[in-house]
């Protein structure tokens, strides 16, 4: 009997009948959207950090460690920098604006800010981008499976989808808040426990060193466009105004339990950054000849620690993929329903064909991420696309919208356009990342920046 396979499968069971059960509590759109705005600081603290510590934070940024050391720290960190934004500008802000004008997505807001063309474009972006991370987080939930009990990635990702689609479809918010809880309480406990059993095995930090070569104690080594401090570009705008964070925002209480929640969560983040980059590092000397950066963690927690922990700390991964996955989902099913399909196809339609809707648009999304997850090679490279296209997509429209009272639709369309056009222009060229203005996050975000200027210049001159 495969130990590791049957705690998983228990595990996974755990989380769908607790989700299911608090599902019984969602009487309408309200609660399966925002929770109802009833979320504590210590509730939206949990799911904000469960939701942002997923395959990339542990799978992913493991599989840099693995081959660039300490410097992988960027991936988390640049996370937790950007939640600190979100925490004590972005966040208390919108969700005043939330509150008062009864907002459920992020497409809600920039309709009120800009009108219903923005809407349609933004929301049709994210759904592309939002299936990229969500392959990205099945890629990550295969890579255990495969490992622990050889389980062919195909099936691995269906399974995975499957876990997190049964709660999620039932409960949305409500259900996916409680079992982040469940989630954190696994993940946090699972990996600090393996953390000093896998750096004893492979000698402490001086094995590692022995081991190791000289830049992997270099903590702003870079080796490429997504490596080490260039991480920050990518990764802090998209934090500040990912619809996932922004939506579990307004579920939030009061604006206090934004800046408390959200706020410890960054300082969480910050300090749980360096765990995945430490067993990854460790892998270095325990495994050094791992065939996969998706594999590292998987492959290390099996071979450094007794069955009974090893057990638990892959639980704690496959916990973070699902976590992940259930806001993804949410972005989704929210970004369908009430942006596309209320908006544009049936406006008339009420709060029970919404939610049909938005059920069906989770389920559709999961298989399609399924579809992606086998085909995308590494759960790096898929949630880059979908940080990038999200930073130079919403962060100038979002914050503009929030701080610049006179802009209007044509200054959010250009940024947009700008931002999107210039990413695939270097991405197709074979240009990105030689230069740090040829950089597809850099170089979006300034082009956005700059298009949304000029257009407001123009407008104002006219």
């Amino acid at each position: 009997m495969n130990v590791y396979l049957v705690l998983l499968v228990a595990y996974a069971v755990v989380l769908t009948g607790v989700g299911l059960w608090i599902a019984r509590l969602v009487r309408g759109s309200s609660d399966f959207f925002v929770a109802g705005r009833s979320l504590t600081a210590p509730l939206l603290f949990s799911t904000v950090l469960a939701s942002n510590i997923g395959a990339g934070s542990t799978v992913g940024a493991a599989g840099l460690a693995y081959g660039d050391g300490i410097s992988a720290w960027w991936w988390n960190g640049s996370a937790a920098i950007g939640s600190i934004a979100l925490a004590w500008w972005v966040g208390p802000r919108i969700w005043s604006l939330a509150e008062r004008h009864g907002f459920y997505t992020v497409g809600d807001f920039l309709e009120h800010r800009y009108g219903r063309p923005v809407r349609g474009v933004v929301s049709a972006l994210i759904w592309v981008g939002t299936l990229a991370i969500l392959a990205g987080q099945l890629i990550a939930g295969a890579a255990v499976l495969e490992v622990v009990a050889d389980v062919p990635r195909a099936w691995g990702t269906a399974i995975g989808a499957a876990a997190m689609l049964v709660y999620f479809v039932a409960g949305g918010l409500l259900s996916s808040a409680w079992v982040n809880a469940v989630q954190l309480v696994v993940l946090l406990v699972g990996l600090l426990a393996a953390v000093p059993m896998v750096l004893a095995k492979a000698g402490g930090l001086a094995g590692i060193a022995a081991a190791a070569p000289p830049h992997f104690w270099d903590f702003w080594h870079t080796t490429g466009p997504g490596s080490g401090i260039t991480l920050l570009a990518m990764l802090g705008p998209a934090f500040i105004i990912s619809p996932g964070l922004l939506q579990k925002v307004y579920g939030a209480q009061n604006a206090r339990a934004v800046r408390a929640g959200v706020g410890m969560q960054a300082l969480a983040l910050g300090l749980f950054a360096f765990i995945p980059v430490l067993l990854g590092m460790s892998a270095r000397v325990i495994a050094p000849d791992v065939s996969s950066p998706n594999l590292v963690l998987p492959t290390v927690l099996v071979e450094a620690l007794p069955v009974w922990l090893g057990a638990l700390a892959l639980a704690a991964v496959f916990s973070a993929e699902v976590s992940t996955c259930d806001a993804i989902l949410f972005m989704l099913a929210t970004s369908l329903s009430q942006d596309l399909y209320r908006q544009f196809v049936n406006p008339k339609a009420d709060d029970r064909t919404i939610l049909l809707v938005a059920r069906l648009a989770a389920v559709a999304g999961g298989a399609i991420g399924v579809v992606l997850a086998i085909q995308l090679p590494t759960v790096i490279g898929a949630l880059s696309i979908f940080y990038t296209l999200l930073g130079v997509s919403l962060f100038v429209p979002v914050l503009a919208g929030l701080y610049v009272r006179r802009a209007g639709m044509p200054e959010a369309l250009a940024a947009i356009v700008a931002g999107v056009s210039f990413v695939l222009a270097v991405q197709f060229s074979g240009q990105a990342g030689r230069a740090v203005w040829t950089n597809p996050n850099v170089g979006g975000l300034t082009v956005a920046a700059l298009a949304f200027l000029a257009v407001r210049r123009i407008r104002r001159r006219g």
